[in-house]
């Protein structure tokens, strides 16, 4: 597809196809092809993260949305869980949250969930695609009488506030003394808020959103930045959210960072001892480390792997009835409570595990030993198929040849920006080195890298 990537539409703002004109009709073609033939549930709830762009992208969807009949409600900044929660909860037939995740401020895009508050297929994406793009007739204007109407929703938090701490019991995390990271994003004032209301000591930082600032040298991205407030403050742990909040990285009591994985696998087993992970199976990406297949082999826990990005991770889970996943980068999904990955329910389920085992982060994540491994981002000036080049496939078969089971690589573009992905992994760290280096110099001669 042209605009959308692995995770909606994303790019720079103001400039195509994250402009006025684009998000104008994209209000349309969602109320063309997500309308309901229920009337009383045309509403679509648009929620943003706290870039400044948000504010043109928002007034503009919504006039799209409105033009077309539908009903829209603004809650203001959330989380994007927070949305996907409130489309299927208010009976919507569509949300929208304007969030470019991870990335700096100057970039935004669109993330669109269905009526049951999942990420739209690629179905029903090509379809809005063509009708943004134009190459499906508009429908006819509505007549003035059946325009739509827009208006705030005061009580958005409140619903979710509660919806979050229902899904973890309303746990008491008395004496628990917390780092929380909200990197200036859509998470700024409701995830403190939720974990002093369960009873936490909070150090919060990251919380003060000024429209350029988000995910600037914090958050999920930054982990060391919770890092050092733990260890400064003598914390239990950290909680590092990313800009939109559906991701989350954890920092032990020593402030080091635990990876994705470390708390995939630790999620999985405390899941198995309550009887809660259906299937005895989890689903995680291609890009999850191999120790985390050999920690879930040995407890008997099976691995599904799919491609990159929650949206895949969850149609494995919806496919099979199974009821956790998650991805190396902090999504974690917990099927039983929410339908797209997110950071505050995940934190509020691992703290949970904490008191219910009455241990620290740090022992429960002990449960895996990872693989080394490296990934290199590289910048690229034109996204060619990989198939097509030569050189670099016949090098990626060397390296199965020579890894074997030991280790592995993969390759693929970004879905979301112009660079390539280069993940090697080995149990030998100086194989990791070498292949690394062997792959980047590749893909310099057969793509080329900006100067």
């Amino acid at each position: 597809m042209k605009l959308f990537g692995t995770d909606g539409i994303r790019g720079r703002a103001n400039e195509f196809p994250i402009t006025p004109e684009v998000a104008l009709r994209a209000g349309k073609a969602v109320a063309q092809v997500l309308r309901s033939s229920d009337a009383t549930r045309n509403r679509v709830v648009i929620g943003k993260d706290t870039r400044i762009s948000g504010y043109m992208l928002e007034t503009a969807l919504t006039s799209g949305l409105v033009s077309a009949g539908m009903d829209v409600l603004l809650p203001g900044p959330l989380p994007t869980p927070a949305i996907a929660h409130l489309t299927k909860s208010m009976g919507c037939a569509a949300g929208i949250m304007l969030t470019a995740s991870h990335n700096p401020y100057e970039d935004n895009g669109l993330k669109i969930f269905g009526p049951t508050g999942h990420k739209l297929g690629d179905e029903l994406e090509a379809a809005i695609e063509a009708h943004i793009l134009g190459d499906h007739s508009e429908s006819p204007a509505m007549s003035a009488g059946k325009i739509g109407k827009a208006k705030r929703i005061d009580d958005a938090r409140g619903r979710y506030i509660e919806f979050a701490k229902h899904t973890a019991d309303n746990i008491s995390l008395n004496g628990l003394k917390i780092v929380v990271d909200c990197g200036h994003g859509a998470a700024y004032s409701i995830a403190p808020l939720i974990f002093e209301e369960l009873g936490a000591t909070v150090i919060k930082t990251g919380c003060e959103p000024n429209g350029i600032n988000i995910n600037a040298g914090c958050g999920a991205l930054h982990p060391e930045t919770a890092g050092a407030l733990v260890r400064e403050h003598q914390a239990d742990l950290g909680i590092s959210f990313d800009g939109d909040a559906d991701r989350v990285i954890f920092t032990d009591a020593t402030g080091t960072p635990i990876s994705g994985d470390r708390v995939i696998a630790l999620c999985a087993l405390s899941l198995k001892d309550q009887g809660r992970l259906h299937g005895n199976t989890i689903a995680a990406t291609v890009m999850s480390n191999l120790g985390l297949h050999e920690a879930m082999r040995r407890e008997g826990i099976e691995v599904i792997t799919t491609q990159v990005g929650d949206r895949h991770v969850i149609e494995a889970l919806r496919k099979h009835s199974y009821s956790f996943g998650g991805e190396n980068s902090g999504h974690l999904i917990f099927a039983e409570h929410a339908t797209t990955g997110d950071g505050i329910l995940s934190a509020l389920q691992v703290l949970g595990m904490m008191k219910r085992k009455g241990a620290a982060l740090a022992e429960l994540a002990a449960c895996m030993r990872e693989f080394p491994q490296q990934l290199l981002n590289l910048r690229v000036n034109s996204k060619p198929p990989l198939e097509g080049l030569s050189g670099l496939r016949q090098l990626m078969q060397e390296a199965n040849d020579t890894f074997g089971e030991a280790g592995r690589q993969l390759i693929r573009y970004s879905g979301t920006e112009n660079k390539i992905r280069i993940l090697v992994e080995h149990r030998d760290a100086d194989m990791v080195d070498l292949w690394i280096g062997k792959f980047a110099a590749a893909v310099e001669e057969d793509i080329g890298v900006p100067a």
